[in-house]
């Protein structure tokens, strides 16, 4: 028997962003035991509804990667293209990620319409139920999830949202592997260097989009606690606002805290982001819904101590007083955490913890899951 031919269907280079960096980072895994090709979109979010600056990557397309851009998220005439090409392709799996309902028309079209004979389709779960809500959530989701054969929950609550709609297809909860794609740790002065940080100060970092239920409000009220200002620890944002910044800066000048808040609020390019994480003590999300998150990924494979919320599926990536600490959505309850990291000096026992729990959130993990789910 040949090589398996594998179709990823999704974000990917030239898109930018976490969806694009998981779908390239897998295929380069399955790459290994198959042939695979992505293919990403013409359009992927008009931009009318694209909260962002850019939608594109500023970097070279990654090597040694099949990516072909073909799908046009709006347009039913190009799924019906797109559908026969991928029958006349016949792959023997369609891997698609789910992540918005907004996409569950085109990419569930692609699928009715590109299955056919032994095409096995599986689809790893993001979200089933969004943090914002829309008309047509449900509907979209519905017409998604029915021609998937086997699924991969990336948080138990989001298999627990699978079940209500598929009770029965078959499901593996994989937690979400580690980002190694953003190059090799940095020495903390160096990269503090390399965003002129004072190389003496204590920084924490929220990193990634910000959205509303990412709580960014919650750390900055955080900040403004009187145990954060005794222990003058100062906060990094980075990412791109993807909503008004207009109350995030009005809390910024009633709090009085833009000494003790850095705000780089462009997108953090992929060769970049080593450079924040290894500047920082502790990486924060004081998410206020959450199902799983990358940014913990990230952290691991930096190797950086974490306070999150307890919300979703975070509490299962982060176990409490081992790798970071756990709280309340709750501005002291996140204060004190932070408290606690610095006063209890737990910097060197939690990085070397992450060492140790980074270990099974393995890529090759994931790879051989999908393939034994879909019978490869």
């Amino acid at each position: 028997m040949g090589r398996k031919k594998i179709l990823i269907l999704g974000p990917a280079w030239p898109y930018r962003g976490g969806l694009a960096a998981y779908n390239e980072r897998l295929a380069e895994e399955l790459q290994k035991d198959a042939d695979v090709e992505i293919w990403t979109f013409t359009l992927q979010y008009p931009k009318f509804i694209f909260p962002g600056k850019s939608q594109y990557a500023t970097e070279a397309a990654p090597p040694h990667l099949h990516i072909t851009r073909r799908i046009n998220s709006i347009n039913p005439l190009n799924w019906l293209k797109v559908g026969r090409q991928i029958r006349k392709m016949k792959p023997d799996l369609i891997i698609a990620k789910y992540w918005l309902p907004l996409m569950g028309p085109a990419l569930g079209s692609l699928l009715r319409l590109g299955k056919r004979g032994n095409t096995k389709v599986l689809s790893i779960l993001d979200n089933v139920v969004p943090h914002e809500k829309r008309p047509g959530d449900v509907a979209f989701t519905k017409y998604f999830l029915k021609p998937v054969d086997a699924f991969i929950a990336m948080s138990q609550s989001v298999l627990d949202d699978l079940k209500v709609f598929e009770p029965s297809k078959p499901v593996s909860l994989i937690p979400h592997p580690i980002y190694d794609n953003y190059g090799t740790p940095i020495p903390k002065a160096v990269a503090k260097a390399i965003l002129n940080l004072d190389e003496n100060k204590k920084y924490i970092l929220f990193f990634g989009f910000i959205r509303q239920y990412k709580g960014l409000d919650l750390l900055m009220q955080a900040m403004a606690d009187e145990r954060m200002k005794k222990l003058d620890v100062h906060l990094v944002v980075a990412g791109e606002f993807y909503e008004d910044a207009t109350p995030y800066n009005e809390l910024l000048a009633k709090l009085q805290l833009g000494d003790r808040i850095l705000m780089h609020t462009d997108f953090i390019a992929n060769d970049a982001v080593k450079n924040y994480f290894c500047a920082a003590d502790l990486v924060v999300q004081p998410y206020k819904s959450a199902t799983q998150s990358g940014i913990s990924q990230i952290a691991y494979h930096f190797e950086k101590p974490m306070v999150v919320t307890r919300v979703g599926g975070l509490i299962e990536m982060v176990p409490d007083n081992v790798v970071g600490f756990q709280c309340e959505p709750d501005p002291a309850d996140i204060a004190a955490a932070i408290e606690k990291y610095y006063l209890e000096n737990r910097e060197a026992d939690m990085t070397a913890a992450v060492h140790v729990e980074k270990q099974k959130y393995s890529w090759d993990r994931l790879a051989k899951e999908i393939l034994r789910l879909t019978g490869l």
